[in-house]
């Protein structure tokens, strides 16, 4: 069977739609009030940094996910449970987007309609893609990439044409702003969504030009991180904090306010589609990364078996794990505060650190 390969422009966008993913859904970095779209430029150099330890561990073992090279570096006995461990955290953080997604669905439009169903639907479009490969997904991705493009640039005029940008609400700035915008930064808005590249540590082996994957991915990580601010920026700036820090999906909620002349109004279908398409592509890398580690430490030759059992966990995750939406974002909360910074940075680093101790010594065998 051919070896599947994944291209830089096919990086860079898996890379985009997965920082936007629910980044752009819901409301982040709420400490820093008004200046949330700062915590943003903040968060964005420690999360290339990240990605470059990603990088740097990639390349110091080509062919190898972060399961395999945990196991190499740690040793089979302490390797193989750490490594294990990563299964539930893809699994659940995976299962929240979905939920995440089938919130804003019901709560738009389908109101009637259980959020079974609705999940149901979209996870078989997961497992749909991942059964044809993660090039196929690739291709796919780089495509939807200039989708989302246009119909954010769309959504952006509409707001500024109607007059709804209020920059007052984005300044000033004093001293005070600046120290609540880094401690929002660090380490919320630098491990969500910074630091969930961790997923890409399973992909990275079948990127086709590993002297380009620092620079693909540092590349990717900066145009997300300043879309991921301006659209913020935007929102705050007709919302204002008091409604931003209020309204579950603040971009659904400033898109609805577009009266353009009474002519153009109802682009509630663009936020809608695009933030899909997000979620879609971020709930795609975590259901194939939690596939990948599943297949790397029970040897699992053909992956593509794990990916329904993998699906249907992601999908009675996301409904059982919280009785409503804020229950969810509250335990979403404590998961962001806890356990996803150990897997997400803490692990990576310690990682990359022994590695280079074992080698300056001489250590491996």
């Amino acid at each position: 069977m051919r070896k599947e390969v994944v291209g830089p422009s096919q990086l860079l966008a898996m890379i985009i739609l997965f920082e936007l993913g629910t980044a752009v859904l819901v409301p982040i970095g709420l400490e820093s009030g008004h200046a949330v779209w700062l915590s943003v430029l903040f968060a964005l150099p420690g999360g290339v940094l990240l990605y470059l330890v990603f990088a740097h561990l990639y390349l110091q073992f080509p062919g190898q996910i972060i399961s395999g090279y945990t196991r190499t570096i740690l040793g089979p006995w302490l390797g193989w449970p750490v490594s294990l461990l990563f299964l539930p955290v893809l699994l659940y953080n995976g299962s929240r987007n979905l939920r995440e997604a089938g919130d804003l669905l019901i709560t738009a439009s389908y109101d009637k309609t259980p959020i079974l169903i609705i999940n149901s639907i979209m996870i078989i479009a997961v497992m749909y893609i991942l059964n044809k490969g993660i090039e196929v997904f690739a291709r796919t991705a780089e495509i939807f990439l200039w989708i989302v493009i246009i119909m954010g640039c769309i959504c952006i005029l509409a707001v500024i044409a109607a007059g709804l940008v209020e920059y007052k609400n984005l300044f000033p700035l004093h001293m005070s702003d600046y120290v609540e915008a880094l401690d929002s930064a660090y380490p919320s808005i630098w491990i969500f969504p910074f630091g969930e590249l961790m997923c890409f540590t399973t992909i990275l082996p079948q990127f086709s030009r590993s002297r380009k994957v620092k620079k693909t991915g540092m590349v990717a990580v900066i145009i997300s991180g300043c879309l991921l601010s301006f659209t913020h920026a935007i929102e705050m700036a007709v919302l204002g904090e008091n409604l931003y820090s209020r309204t579950t999906f603040p971009m659904f909620t400033t898109i609805t306010l577009v009266n353009v002349a009474n002519f153009v109004q109802r682009l509630d279908a663009l936020v809608m589609l695009t933030l899909i398409i997000g979620v879609f592509f971020k709930l795609t890398v975590y259901c194939y990364a939690a596939v990948a580690v599943a297949s790397d430490l029970f040897k699992v030759t053909d992956t593509r078996r794990l990916v329904i059992p993998a699906g249907v966990v992601m999908l009675f995750s996301s409904f059982v794990s919280a009785q409503n939406y804020s229950e969810h974002m509250n335990d979403g909360k404590a998961f962001l505060e806890t356990i996803l910074p150990v897997f997400c940075a803490v692990i990576p680093i310690l990682l990359l650190l022994i590695h280079l101790v074992r080698r300056r010594f001489g250590l491996y065998r």
